[in-house]
């Protein structure tokens, strides 16, 4: 009640005072209002400004908090890198310093192994030289890989190495009493190897110099070769098996 007796004593005065001042006054109070409206309107932009350069700002700092992250992990690589670079270098090194010992390796390892050949008991002579001079031919061509040369080395060795561990028989011409006979050969790991004649009257043993016949096996020879054709099952042998006495 008060506050509208005291707005009719302004507008009282108001009303006493000339038609012109008071249009100017309420002119300038728009004026005020107006102008108030538009810095309101300025702070609130501002303030929108505020907050989206602060956003901004938030988003550039964890991006470059993400780039010395991986700027870091990038670093550590690249060390990685150089330090197998490092080693590449030195392990190359040596692969020339290797490459350039094989060729005499491998000449080395099939004089050994021909050697071996021609002292061992001469069962399959024919298959085991064949496969000695295919490495020699592999050695000395350019155009076979040094990998190639170590494989067939390796695997000449491997098949000799595998001639203990099996059990066969074949046909071959061997001398008897300085006379040439076709006989069937039957080759027990490296422990025995023994032959008998085609007509199984005669059965013999290879005593380390020469052929010798033994009585009393022409049975156990025979069934050795069938186990070794298959056609027999395998079973124990009574086998001639020639020992030198030491002296």
């Amino acid at each position: 009640m008060k506050r509208y007796v005291f707005l009719l004593y302004i507008l009282a005065i108001f009303a006493s005072a000339d038609g012109t001042d008071i249009d100017q006054i309420l002119e300038e109070n728009q004026s005020n209002i107006s102008l108030s409206e538009t810095s309101q309107e300025k702070v609130d932009n501002l303030s929108t400004e505020k907050d989206s350069l602060l956003a901004e700002w938030k988003v550039v700092v964890k991006q470059v908090e993400g780039l010395k992250i991986y700027n870091e992990q990038k670093r550590q690589q690249i060390k990685a890198q150089e330090e197998r670079l490092v080693t590449l270098a030195e392990q190359t090194k040596q692969v020339v310093v290797i490459q350039r010992q094989i060729p005499p390796l491998m000449e080395r390892m099939a004089n050994s192994l021909e050697q071996f050949v021609s002292l061992d008991a001469p069962f399959s002579l024919d298959e085991r030289y064949k496969r000695i001079n295919q490495v020699r031919n592999t050695l000395s061509d350019p155009k076979v890989t040094a990998s190639e040369q170590v494989r067939q080395v390796l695997e000449a060795y491997n098949i000799e190495r595998e001639y203990g561990r099996t059990i066969e028989t074949y046909e071959d011409a061997i001398v008897l009493d300085g006379e040439e006979k076709v006989v069937n050969i039957l080759r027990i790991g490296r422990l025995a190897l023994m032959y008998q004649l085609k007509d199984q009257s005669e059965a013999g043993i290879w005593n380390g110099s020469d052929w010798e016949e033994v009585s009393g096996y022409r049975i156990p020879v025979r069934d050795g070769i069938r186990m070794a054709n298959k056609t027999a099952p395998l079973d124990l042998l009574p086998l001639p098996v020639k020992f030198e006495e030491e002296e």
